[in-house]
């Protein structure tokens, strides 16, 4: 039977359970002229031996969200899954509560009249778009702050009490921070430190951590790396009372910048300031992506990109399913971030390279650097440190050497190898929007500028493969695709050649690229006869060798066409143009990479063309090569104190270590090692999960 609940008109009293609630008398507001009624209307429910087993599973993980009645009252829910069309939606760059979405929040809590709820009680959490579908959409999760609701509309009480948590549409949030009501990491370091001094319990050091550091002095740390991982572990200790030194063997990002252009307009490579090395890492000069596999909500990552907001990145950040910032925005952030950190009172040392450990009783004891700059005649120092966090690069392949030869833990690491395929942007458009594309408008329109994502599995017996690889199985994918981008040279040797992608925030160019890579492992290491751990390593040389000489030298890309590569044809001399600004040169790809991974690369532009129709395009061009997708190497480390496990005092962490995969699981995982290290040297004293949540890094991730 309906249940029927009254409200009275503007003239009749009424039982207010928020006593402050007074009418507003806005003009633009229509009463009716009888008593409103709405009706919330119970269907009939199976019950016990009568429900299906979909009901059964999803009645028992409703259980596991089932709250106390008037805690309903309390706190935030947020709601899932909201879909507002795109001619209802204000467009990508409003970020607030529409009309439209408060239609969508309504039908939720089941409130018929959604222009009486105020848009100030709820706030959009997440706002991604959708084209997969015939009716492309806006999806949404908002937070909805009941107090607010309930201040602003008391008719909303009853509503708010019938609602049913249900997983992955409806959920309560209990713990404060699942609101997002917590700062920046400043911010939680600070107020780790006051709980530090608030403790009084047993006796402490003048920094607030317990004496478990057995020196009066501040401890030393010598942070070796300036990406995200190092930033942000030099930052946690830093914040903590550590005395850190960054160590950076690229340039501050003003220089680089400088050192970059000498490379695309004069072809002048300098080893150690390019598109990989140098201040904020190889992500600087990429797209500046923001996603992340590790949990967009999770308390580590959202303190993540809140510390970025504070060094200048835009608020958006916080609520775009697909956040990025672009080069544009991260040179400026990240001079805002050294900044601060020499506030903090970090030493940072620009244009030096880590030589070597220096090792005592199996225990570091300090660093042996030198001038990076090129300077024959630069001798090498040393300094001491109590602890060494290592947040090189994936392509900081001298230290991966080093640290060999003193014998520290590190395995092989899959990774992923293959092409950087570039079509026009409008083409891409056009295949994931249709009619919609006219809406991109170079960046600026209401929709954003369409990019792809696609993944395929692909098993089976190549008959030119070596036995033992004849029945590999292996995950082809799409990786770091750069909407409205190009393609850009990332070699730290003249003798190598590989590629990647970037784009700037606007994502304006008139060309779309991504890696079209497939994994590859110790088979296919020890195929080609490299064994150790820095096989894979090799493995990388091999191809970025073969390319540069297929190129012709001088930083000219090999390319073929999709088409021509998928067909074993020779290369014509008619290609289609390419946004890479050092020269290509039409080759044969399809003889690069041995034959199973060149048709493990076929099979998976054959299925993408099924996600993707039109994918298969004679402007499709193929770029070579592309390997440093990942590490190809782990250092291995203590799961909960991140110290190696071959050498005390050594911390390897972020994406040359093995243990990310983009700009902000290195930065989490930077975050992690700094609690991690802060704790060990007795500058806190806290739990490290009470903070920051379980650490999720499980040390494989893609972009």
């Amino acid at each position: 039977m309906a249940s029927t609940k009254l409200i009275a008109p503007l003239h009749v009293s009424f039982y207010n359970p928020i006593s402050k609630f007074s009418w507003s008398n806005s003009k633009d507001t229509v009463f009716p002229s009888k008593p409103l009624t709405i009706v919330s209307a119970n269907k009939a429910k199976r019950r016990g031996k009568l429900r299906y087993p979909s009901e059964k599973k999803k009645l028992k993980l409703q259980r596991q969200y089932e709250i106390d009645e008037r805690n309903k009252l309390e706190g935030v829910w947020r709601l899932f899954k909201l879909e507002v069309s795109v001619d209802k939606d204000p467009g990508k760059d409003f970020l607030g509560v529409s009309d439209a979405l408060l239609e969508e929040i309504a039908k939720v809590l089941k409130f018929p009249v959604a222009s009486m709820l105020p848009p100030e009680a709820f706030t959009v959490l997440r706002k991604s778009f959708d084209a997969r579908k015939k009716e492309p959409k806006f999806v949404y999760a908002v937070n909805m702050d009941v107090s607010k609701l309930l201040s602003s509309e008391p008719r909303t009480l009853d509503f708010i009490s019938d609602l049913e948590p249900k997983t992955g549409l409806i959920e309560h949030l209990t713990d404060q921070r699942d609101s997002g009501d917590f700062g920046d990491l400043i911010s939680l370091v600070k107020n780790c430190k006051k709980n530090n001094e608030t403790e009084g319990v047993g006796p402490r050091n003048h920094y607030g951590g317990s004496l478990v550091y057995p020196y009066a002095r501040k401890p030393k740390v010598a942070v070796v790396g300036s990406g995200p991982s190092g930033l942000f572990a030099s930052l946690v200790l830093a914040e903590f009372g550590a005395d850190v030194s960054l160590i950076e063997r690229g340039q501050p990002v003003e220089r680089r910048g400088r050192d970059i252009g000498a490379l695309v307009v004069r072809r002048m490579l300098q080893e150690d300031s390019n598109f990989c090395f140098g201040e904020g890492g190889a992500g600087t000069w990429s797209d500046g992506k923001l996603v992340t596999r590790i949990g967009k909500n999770s308390y580590s990552v959202t303190t993540v990109l809140k510390t970025l907001i504070h060094f200048g990145a835009p608020k958006n950040i916080l609520v775009h399913g697909k956040p990025h910032l672009g080069t544009d925005r991260l040179v400026p952030l990240l001079r805002n971030f050294r900044q601060y950190l020499q506030e903090l009172g970090v030493i940072v040392k620009f244009g030096t390279r880590l030589d070597d450990l220096l090792v005592e009783g199996a225990h570091v004891v300090g660093i042996s650097v030198s001038d990076s700059i090129g300077n024959l005649e630069s001798t090498s120092l040393k300094l001491g440190f109590d602890a060494v966090v290592i947040a090189v690069g994936h392509s900081a392949r001298d230290t991966y050497q080093m640290l060999l030869s003193h014998n520290v833990d590190m395995v092989q690491k899959d990774f992923a190898v293959g092409l950087r395929v570039e079509h026009p942007q409008e083409l891409i458009n056009s295949i994931q929007y249709s009619e919609l594309a006219n809406e991109v408008q170079s960046g600026k329109g209401k929709v954003p500028v369409a990019d792809y994502k696609v993944a395929a599995y692909v098993s089976g017996e190549y008959e030119d493969a070596p036995l033992s690889l004849g029945s590999t199985n292996r995950s082809c994918y799409s990786f770091c695709m750069c909407p409205g981008g190009q393609v850009v040279l990332t070699s730290t040797d003249p003798s190598e050649l590989c590629i990647n992608g970037m784009s700037f925030s606007r994502r304006s160019s008139r060309w779309a690229n991504a890696a079209l890579v497939v994994s590859v492992s110790s088979k296919d290491f020890d195929a080609l006869n490299l064994h150790g751990p820095l096989a894979g390593v090799e493995f990388q040389r091999e191809f970025e060798r073969k390319a540069a000489i297929m190129g012709g030298g001088n930083f000219v890309v090999p390319v073929q066409t999709v088409t021509d590569f998928l067909n074993s044809k020779l290369p014509v001399k008619c290609i289609p143009s390419s946004s890479y600004r050092l020269g290509v040169k039409a080759t044969s790809l399809h003889e690069l990479y041995p034959p199973h991974i060149t048709e493990a690369l076929r099979h998976s532009i054959l299925m993408f063309e099924k996600e993707l129709p039109g994918f298969i395009s004679n402007s499709a061009l193929l770029h070579g090569v592309e390997t440093r997708t990942s590490s190809p190497v782990r250092i291995l480390r203590n799961s909960d104190t991140h110290e190696s496990t071959s050498l005390k005092g050594l911390y390897p962490v972020g994406e040359g270590a093995g243990y990310a995969g983009g700009i902000v699981s290195a930065a989490v995982d930077g975050v992690y090692a700094g609690f991690s290290l802060a704790k060990s040297l007795g500058l806190y004293r806290g739990g490290i999960e009470d903070v920051l949540g379980k650490d999720q890094n499980v040390g494989f991730f893609k972009y």
